[in-house]
């Protein structure tokens, strides 16, 4: 049976390895690489309910992508936690699936299988055989309170509060494709065909 979740799209970084510019905005054969994330989650075997957008700049040009969007309630670029605690407090489902807007390949079993990793604990995340995505993950509406704590306490590592969850990596054996650069942008560019 299929679970119904709501997926975040996360856009609301400074890209620092990116020059400073608005990474989500940036494009990619034609499209936002935000609208490559979203095309793909759409594409999903298993697709969200609705999507929400956690942006800090250019709210309009991401409201123009069709789902509603959460600035961080702080300010100064306050980190991935702030956009994921904005999603979890706009929840209307029991489970968030998060990606970020530079994650432009998803599987399309990524929901699926997270939310089934997650089953009966707080959280899962993905990781492939090069890296651990903890900003690729599916987290129940439970841990709102744990997330509020840690970041009251200070904490702002996504890492260390998933340490404190019942929380498991579920392993894809290709590694995920991502735009963190310019250079990986260009690369991914020269490259032939649709990235969604």
């Amino acid at each position: 049976m299929a679970i119904s979740y709501t997926a975040l799209l996360l856009a609301g970084g400074q890209a620092r390895r990116m020059g400073g510019v608005d990474k989500g905005l940036q494009t990619l054969h034609g499209q936002t690489l935000a609208a490559h994330v979203l095309a793909s989650l759409a594409a999903q075997s298993q697709p969200p309910a609705r999507c929400l957008i956690s942006a800090n700049r250019h709210l309009d040009a991401y409201a123009a992508l069709g789902w509603p969007v959460l600035p961080d309630a702080e300010p100064d670029y306050p980190g991935p936690l702030a956009g994921i605690a904005a999603g979890l407090a706009a929840l209307q489902d029991d489970w968030l699936l998060v990606a970020p807007c530079d994650a432009i390949r998803l599987p399309a079993d990524l929901a699926a299988r997270l939310l089934s990793a997650a089953a009966g604990r707080d959280a899962a995340s993905a990781a492939d055989p090069e890296h651990w995505h903890p900003t690729l993950l599916a987290l129940h509406r439970r841990v709102a309170p744990s997330l509020s704590a840690w970041r009251q306490g200070g904490g702002r590592s996504i890492r260390g509060w998933l340490a404190g969850l019942d929380h498991q990596e579920c392993q894809f054996a290709v590694p995920f494709t991502n735009a963190n650069t310019l250079d990986d942008l260009a690369r991914l560019a020269a490259q032939q065909g649709d990235c969604a």
